[in-house]
């Protein structure tokens, strides 16, 4: 029996790893897409994850993202129509939700943030099943297009689950030419092609106040080529042995970077959610309307909201003991498994 599995972001790759290998371990045929945008390709290829590439990002405006949707789509329904798949899975790909659609595939979407709009409606639509944290509320859920007999709900946040028994390898240290002396901080630019994405005065002051920052090196992970032109044209004025702003030229072990760091400030959530199940000190600058997963951590105290740069502390920590709430996938998987109607799923597990 076959699953199809794409990737359509950065983070899709990291989230749906150990999905992706616990459907193998269970005798699951599994085939994955991606799609060219940020660092999508580039993990994939880290992860050891083999993939197919097919379309690209359509930009942040609305004409030129329903163009790339029609085009990637078309695309893909060519390429998933002879393969017969029993299933598919994706965090948030509109494309999957669409060509699932029109092939009869009971399609999954799992997904941490309940406000994007036309988006979620599409893909939540379409959907069979919709995986979701706990603690997003039924009703914000139901408001954004899931209805709630399609809705699991699971304990923890989604890093719980893809970075259980993980282990940081320092080599990233030496790969991006970091001092463990120093004061490490990871920055994360804002989504600004993405539909919930809000103008975000913050970002820029955030890189001031840490490049001019003495014993501190920042590492900025980019989404996009003009972000990463952008932090480039900054080092220029930066010189020095050990750079101040570092800028990596392809996909890089984030996680292990995370946990090594001092200090998080992103625009994002991945990355933020990444550091609160790493135990590594973080702050958002997230400009959009603030998800239910983010407002439950901010309450708990695992998560600052940074209005001034000059509130950032810079300053060494003591590791941690790792992970916080490690959490077995395997609930995942039987919570997509359970999108396949039964009879199908024998019918198909026998051929």
């Amino acid at each position: 029996m076959k699953v199809w599995i794409d990737c359509t972001a950065a983070a899709h790759p990291l989230v749906l790893r150990p999905v992706v290998e616990k459907l193998r371990e269970r005798g699951l045929e599994v085939e994955i897409t991606a799609r060219e945008y940020g660092q999508t390709v580039g993990i994939l290829e880290r992860l050891g994850l083999e993939h197919t590439v097919i379309g690209a990002h359509g930009g942040a405006s609305t004409l030129a993202k329903a163009g790339a949707l029609a085009g990637r789509s078309a695309r893909l329904l060519r390429w998933a129509a002879r393969r017969r798949f029993a299933l598919a899975i994706a965090h948030g790909s509109v494309d999957l939700a669409v060509v699932s659609k029109v092939l009869g595939v009971p399609s999954v979407q799992m997904q941490d943030y309940e406000f994007a709009g036309l988006q979620r409606r599409i893909s939540w639509g379409a959907a069979r099943r919709v995986l979701v944290p706990d603690a997003i509320p039924v009703e914000r859920l139901v408001a954004a297009g899931a209805k709630a007999d399609k809705l699991f709900r699971y304990p923890g946040l989604k890093e719980d689950y893809y970075l259980a028994g993980f282990e940081p390898d320092p080599a990233v240290l030496d790969e991006l030419h970091l001092d463990p002396k120093s004061v490490i901080v990871i920055v994360r630019p804002p989504p600004e092609s993405s539909a919930y994405h809000e103008e975000n005065p913050l970002y820029e002051r955030v890189l001031d106040r840490l490049v001019e920052a003495e014993g501190t090196q920042t590492v900025l992970i980019p989404r996009t080529e003009r972000q990463r032109s952008a932090a480039l044209a900054r080092t220029e004025a930066l010189a020095g042995e050990r750079p101040r702003l570092v800028v990596p030229e392809r996909a890089v072990d984030a996680q292990s970077l995370i946990a090594l760091g001092d200090l998080v400030v992103s625009a994002g959530g991945t990355m933020n959610r990444e550091a609160v199940a790493l135990g590594t000190p973080v702050y958002t600058i997230f400009s959009g309307r603030m998800g239910a997963v983010d407002e439950r951590l901010i309450a708990d105290g695992l998560l600052r909201v940074l209005d001034d740069p000059a509130a950032l502390e810079l300053r060494k920590r003591e590791r941690p003991a790792g992970v916080q709430h490690p959490r077995d996938a395997g609930i995942l998987v039987d919570a997509a498994l359970a999108a396949i109607d039964p009879d199908e799923y024998a019918r198909r597990g026998r051929g």
